[in-house]
């Protein structure tokens, strides 16, 4: 048969039976047709889960195939050879058997001879790959032979397959650190001819070969990977979202291009990529409200399904961005039910973690507080990396506060003095200098002396205070180092870019807290966030701003 005419006909069968019986209706086969056919097999027979029907591993003319494969290996054409390979492996025969050994023996033999296309050396290297143990000396090799050829010729194929090769076989990068940057600066110019698993797996080995120097073609890639956020498996997603997270990118078409596809797509992602998507949006402090409403919908659905780290990366980003979905009252009563039957399998700090982003948004975890305040929980989260750092003693310390001041009717176990901070740190909190400078100089114009008011004080209750101004009885200005007669204290937060979300004018979760938390200490918040002062040009403008908001009775 015309090889032609026999791939059209092979193209149209679906099953292993199909293809069975249409090969044993032919009385020859070029060895090109045969690998064909095994292809072909592998394609219908094989899914994410493995082979389907192993049973068609025994069929006689599957097994008259593998025969003509292992005993006549030397008289393949190389495309034969290489194609048979690649399906094999894919069909899961043992690396270890006659057969695999034979053909790989070959196509070693002709690599060496340096008798393989540049085709050839991809589909080669792609088998070699797929191997739970390649052999890094081939992969080398592969490499070199596709050094010689011309790099500005290489197909987006050709270019991954390096990649990839290289992600495996580099132990000292410098070594081929000319090759990578002449690749990435070939690969810079094909990007927008890359399909989604390519632009996926390019992204995927410049994290692995971490080619943070690469800034050209990694921002093209994220821009590029917007257009294909639909078509991306959930792996693939994974992969660009680790490249955007360590490659510090963020690109708001590819956040737009997330919210327009995460909520047709939540109940049938896997649950392990929207938990990237969680992460990707709380560290970059995006805060979308299309995301957040359908994993909120989607952990409803689908909680009694996720694992405990899973659970935590779904719900913490509401709390450290301040948000409450529109379904908060269902998503909390579904959190508390899950808590309730699988508290015991949480590790100690994701539970603290998770507890603790619950408080940022007024959601009070009473019924787990006991557990978390006790000597033994305690000693837990000692015994366990990170131990009883900074950071968690503030997260206990603030669990603390918020139920002595917002849960008035918790009774059970307090947290002991020597398990809590002194202040909370504020490295993520610490006040824009710029805008900070300009606040002090607007309060110096309006109060004439510096004595008026104090800048980063300290509270006996563990946070610190941007500006505080102090007022008798009759509401006049006191100096700020006296300490009778003082009737009220306004505490003048002074609210940079820095404690927001991510172009939006919403505070995040700690800044919130911690709002709200002076008010209930009896302090008089009076909050200057970045957006209001924009626009004020010289001091005398800024002087007049503070007046309204700080003494608005007076002014």
């Amino acid at each position: 048969m015309d090889e032609q005419l026999f791939f059209k006909k092979l193209n149209n069968l679906c099953t292993s039976k199909e293809i069975f019986y249409f090969l044993s209706s032919l009385e020859v086969m070029s060895d090109t047709m045969a690998s064909g056919a095994l292809q072909r097999i592998s394609e219908v027979e094989v899914d994410d889960s493995g082979l389907k029907n192993p049973g068609l591993l025994e069929n006689e003319v599957f097994r008259a195939l593998c025969f003509q494969f292992e005993f006549e290996s030397s008289k393949l054409s190389n495309t034969g050879l290489l194609n048979a390979l690649q399906a094999l492996i894919k069909l899961r025969i043992d690396p270890q058997s006659t057969l695999m050994a034979s053909l790989l023996s070959e196509s070693k033999e002709r690599l060496g001879k340096g008798q393989l296309t540049a085709e050839n050396l991809c589909a080669l290297g792609e088998s070699l790959l797929e191997l739970e143990s390649p052999s890094c000396a081939a992969l080398e090799q592969i490499v070199n032979h596709m050094q010689v050829k011309d790099i500005e010729r290489w197909s987006p194929r050709e270019i991954v397959m390096v990649y990839k090769i290289l992600q495996v076989t580099v132990r000292e990068r410098k070594q081929c650190q000319n090759l990578l940057n002449r690749l990435n600066h070939v690969t810079l110019r094909t990007v927008s001819q890359l399909s989604p698993n390519f632009a996926s797996v390019i992204l995927d080995s410049l994290v692995v070969l971490r080619q943070t120097q690469a800034v050209p073609l990694v921002t093209a890639l994220c821009k590029h990977s917007a257009r294909h956020v639909p078509f991306f498996t959930d792996h693939e997603l994974v992969n660009v979202l680790e490249a955007f997270l360590y490659f510090g990118q963020k690109v708001q078409v590819f956040t737009k291009a997330l919210e327009r596809h995460i909520p047709k797509s939540i109940l049938t992602m896997h649950p392990q990529t929207v938990s990237k998507v969680m992460q990707y949006c709380c560290k970059k402090m995006i805060l979308s409200k299309p995301i957040f409403d359908a994993v909120a919908e989607g952990f409803i659905s689908n909680a009694d399904t996720l694992t405990t780290d899973q659970i935590a990366a779904y719900i913490i980003p509401f709390g450290t961005l301040n948000y409450l979905p529109p379904s908060a009252s269902s998503l909390f009563r579904k959190l508390e039910t899950v808590l309730h039957t699988r508290l015991r399998r949480f590790q100690p700090h994701t539970l603290l973690n998770l507890l603790h982003s619950c408080v940022l948004i007024q959601r009070y975890p009473i019924n787990f507080l006991p557990k978390i305040f006790s000597p033994y929980f305690l000693q837990k989260l000692q015994a366990q990396p990170p131990g009883l750092n900074g950071v968690v003693m503030s997260q206990l310390t603030q669990l603390f506060l918020t139920v002595t001041l917002e849960c008035p009717f918790y009774e059970g176990p307090k947290l002991l003095s020597k398990y809590q901070v002194k202040a909370f740190p504020t490295l993520h909190s610490s006040p824009d200098i710029h805008l900070f400078k300009r606040v002090k100089t607007g309060l110096l114009y309006l109060l004439k002396k510096r004595i008026y008011f104090a800048s980063e004080v300290s509270t006996p209750y563990f946070y610190v205070v941007d500006i505080e101004i102090k007022l008798d009885e009759e509401g006049f200005v006191l100096p700020a180092a006296q300490l009778e007669e003082v009737h009220r204290r306004i505490a003048v937060c002074v609210d940079g870019q820095n404690r927001f979300c991510a172009h939006s004018h919403n505070l995040l979760g700690e800044e919130a807290i911690k709002q709200r938390h002076l008010q209930l200490l009896g302090y008089e918040v009076v909050q200057i966030p970045f957006f209001e002062t924009e626009n004020l040009q010289n001091t005398r403008k800024m002087a007049d701003y503070l007046h309204k908001k700080i003494f608005p009775c007076t002014y």
